[in-house]
């Protein structure tokens, strides 16, 4: 049910019903009308755009097609009020019967309020942190970011998988097998003394060089070429291993893995570039460096293998492959995205950090070059977390050598907490995580203040079954039917009105992917839970438990119920619990 909806409806019949008698022309197009809150809550429930973009094709005034439309309004039982607010729009104010009847209907759905069907599906590839070492919080955020944004698109109706991109060849894979040769040798007696410049230091590599050294004691003696793959085939599945107890931790796991080694060793890489070739996009040249910019580090003057990338709206073509015949890595990125397009994803969305923005026009151009136009990618940027305690920014760790872990975040202060805290800025904001804040339990603290909400909520119901109601009376299909008539007050209202806000607000979070509008929204709604128990000490009529008042006591029980229902969903679109006791 979405009230909003459902107006927006008797807005376009009523508009349907004055063309029919002629005050309309009959061919005027009703697409741009819509119903929104309006801006300020004192001026009703709902307004409505339909006369400011429908006078102008219509040849009238907007004040005039407003009257009209107020006129036809009325007529319905659903609508209390409607009045002319400026140059034209038209302010709405609900029946209380109609606010009133979404109570019994969130209580009959339960967490499915707010489900929506039949949206299609995509792949959501997100995280694909390159497997040589413990994710930092930079990874959290696209991590969280990427897993509420696909649960937010299933709520809202898309079949989505969830894929990780396994960067497992390149230069970088042949850092992280010395690193663990060098951990190898340290296992068996060797002193490494400090870790040489260009290695990775961290700690974690330790139980990679202790297993090269009970599984392979005899590997030193072997020429490099063979030491190095046979530490990449060790450490490579050890650091995956690592990286999913990690996201496990956060409460985030894939549906896919994809290996960019596996791209290159079943042929797929060049399967891809073929078919751009026989498209005549593929060409030799010569690309000038970035006027005013350090070149790139795959930018060489010298002949090349490039893609006609500029054909897309790339700002200029790009390298497929250097002079000496290897790979670029935009070679087997493309590769990743046919391989997603063959298995039917023509709806992508990547998650990557903000350093890979001035990659995202080359991929998109790809992607299109590579379907024909059938598939579209979509690319949303995460940026910075800059952790803090104490006012002072922290950035060491022990385990990885250079910065704060992902799993120390969590271990310190949970799961829930981190990932409520990534999703209180927009994806592309900068983002405090401040420890300080995240430890109080306050209203300072989001996540703590949404939370005790509903743990409040389900205080009142243990409090009800010690004042005499039975399990029976509190069900919610019981509570679901009864008289709502007692809930009279603005501010029980006002708490109505934003549960009814959460069907359109998933939906507009949906389109615009940005599950932090989930986070925001609980956040509102806490806060309107919170001030109606405030109210309740001081106004014993807003109680929610009152002597001799079962009637009111049972419809107030329904309103908290409802509630706690769109807590408990809403929290779980973005994958924190809702808990029922703080502790």
């Amino acid at each position: 049910m979405n009230l909003f909806s459902e107006i927006e409806a008797l807005v376009r019949d009523s508009l349907k019903a004055l063309q029919a008698r002629g005050a309309l022309p009959e061919q005027l197009s009703l697409d741009r009308v819509g119903v929104e809150p309006p801006r300020d809550a004192s001026h009703g429930d709902m307004a409505t755009n339909a006369a400011m973009v429908l006078a102008k094709p219509a040849g009238l005034n907007p004040r005039d097609v407003a009257a009209l439309l107020v006129e036809e309004l009325l007529k319905s039982d659903a609508i209390e009020t409607a009045e002319i607010a400026g140059p034209g729009f038209v302010n709405l104010r609900l029946a209380p019967a109609l606010w009133l009847g979404l109570l019994p209907t969130i209580l009959e759905q339960g967490t499915g309020f707010g489900d929506q069907t039949g949206a299609g599906k995509l792949n959501i590839e997100y995280v694909s942190a390159n497997p040589t070492g413990p994710m930092h919080v930079g990874h959290a955020r696209g991590a969280v970011f990427g897993d509420a944004l696909a649960r937010l698109l299933e709520k809202t109706g898309h079949e989505v998988l969830r894929e990780y991109y396994i960067n497992d060849a390149g230069s970088q894979v042949d850092v992280l097998a010395r690193s663990a040769l060098l951990r190898m040798r340290e296992t068996l007696g060797e002193d490494i003394g400090s870790i040489p410049e260009g290695l990775y230091p961290g700690d974690y590599l330790i139980p990679v060089g202790q297993e090269l050294a009970k599984n392979h004691p005899d590997l030193g003696s072997q020429d490099e070429a063979t030491q190095v793959q046979v530490a990449k085939s060790v450490a490579l599945p050890m650091m995956m291993e690592r990286i999913r107890e990690d996201l496990a931790a956060l409460g985030v796991a894939h549906d896919f893995f994809l290996s960019e080694q596996s791209l290159h060793a079943d042929g797929s890489v060049d399967k891809s570039l073929d078919v751009l070739d026989t498209k005549g996009l593929i060409y030799k040249g010569v690309l000038e460096p970035p006027k005013g910019k350090t070149p790139p580090p795959d930018w060489e003057p010298q002949e090349q293998t490039l893609f006609r990338s500029s054909d897309f709206g790339d700002d200029s073509d790009r390298a497929l492959k250097k002079s000496d015949g290897s790979w670029t890595y935009f070679a087997p990125d493309i590769a990743c995205h046919f391989n997603k397009v063959t298995r039917g994803y023509t709806q992508m969305i990547d998650v990557w950090g903000a350093d890979h923005i001035g990659y995202i026009k080359r991929m998109q151009s790809a992607v299109t070059a590579i379907s024909e136009g059938e598939a579209s990618l979509e690319v949303k940027v995460c940026n910075l977390v800059k952790l803090m305690r104490g006012g002072e920014p922290v950035k060491m760790s022990k385990r990885s050598g250079s910065f704060i872990t992902l799993r120390e975040v969590v271990d310190e202060v949970g799961k829930d907490a981190v990932r409520f805290m990534m999703l209180t800025r927009k994806n592309d904001a900068p983002l405090d995580f401040d420890f300080d804040v995240v430890k109080d339990k306050s209203r300072d603290n989001p996540v703590f203040y949404v939370q005790y909400a509903h743990a409040r909520i389900c205080s009142v119901l243990r409090n009800a079954r010690q004042a005499g109601f039975s399990e029976a009376d509190v069900t919610d299909a019981n509570l679901a039917s009864q008289n709502l008539d007692p809930l009279k007050d603005p501010a029980e209202f006002a708490l109505i009105r934003n549960l009814a806000n959460y069907p359109r607000m998933l939906a507009s979070a949906a389109e615009a992917r940005e599950p932090h509008r989930v986070a925001f929204y609980l956040m509102e709604l806490a806060a309107d839970f919170h001030a109606l128990w405030n109210l309740g000490k001081e106004r014993l009529e807003l109680r929610f438990l009152q002597d001799d008042d079962r009637a009111g006591n049972l419809a107030r029980l329904a309103l908290l119920r409802a509630a706690a229902t769109v807590l408990a969903s809403g929290l779980d679109v973005i994958g924190v619990t809702p808990e029922d006791e703080m502790r």
